[in-house]
């Protein structure tokens, strides 16, 4: 598997490790409708956590590298390996040296991994920040924005062979993350997308009129 190089940035020099990263992050995502997800994903966190006091700086590295390891040229490429593979272990033992070398407080870096380690919607997030990334991560797997990143992977996914696949994986989405979010914030935000996925998978069942999809 490549290994991806950097330039040591000079923390003095660089105060701006949010732009370090996010242009960090464009440059890996691979392929490139990867990259928009994580922008929104923080976005989110801001959403959620308005009004409540956490560390922004812990919640924002974590957004932005807790999928490197599915993007392409991080993640194995031979489809049995692929199909172990670890991306949150990646991502967790990658942070780390992607962090220091932005110009990120190293003090911080260990909650930073302890939010990616949690992210995951099985997960059980023991600080804020933990649990706003993972709520956030889960309101992407609901409403007209997840169905464009679940059907767009139709064909490139070992996982999605068939639209069937995808409409699998949605409806599987509708029916257990509503359950599993934790704040408030999160619930209010997740019904809208959550009647949005509901109706469409609806909608797609009766337009195919019992054909494969």
């Amino acid at each position: 598997m490549p290994r991806v190089h950097f330039q040591r940035v000079n923390t003095s020099q660089s105060s701006d490790y949010r732009a370090a990263l996010a242009e960090y992050i464009r440059a890996q995502a691979r392929p490139l409708d990867k990259f928009s997800h994580q922008p929104r994903l923080y976005h989110l966190t801001r959403e959620l956590g308005a009004g409540l006091e956490y560390d922004d700086e812990i919640v924002y590295a974590a957004a932005w590298l807790h999928d490197l390891g599915v993007f392409v040229g991080h993640r194995p490429e031979d489809p049995v390996a692929l199909a172990q593979w670890d991306c949150v272990g990646y991502a967790m033992r990658e942070a780390p040296g992607v962090l220091e070398r932005l110009g990120f407080p190293t003090h911080k870096i260990p909650a930073v991994v302890e939010v990616i380690r949690t992210h995951q919607p099985a997960a059980n997030p023991a600080t804020l920040e933990g649990g706003l990334v993972r709520d956030a991560d889960i309101l992407e797997q609901l409403g007209a924005i997840a169905i464009l990143r679940t059907v767009s992977k139709v064909g490139r996914d070992t996982r999605f062979a068939t639209f069937s696949d995808a409409l699998a994986a949605l409806q599987k989405s509708a029916d257990t993350l509503f359950a599993q979010l934790r704040l408030p914030s999160a619930q209010k935000l997740a019904q809208p997308r959550l009647r949005l996925l509901q109706g469409f998978l609806a909608a797609a069942r009766a337009e195919a009129e019992g054909q494969p999809l």
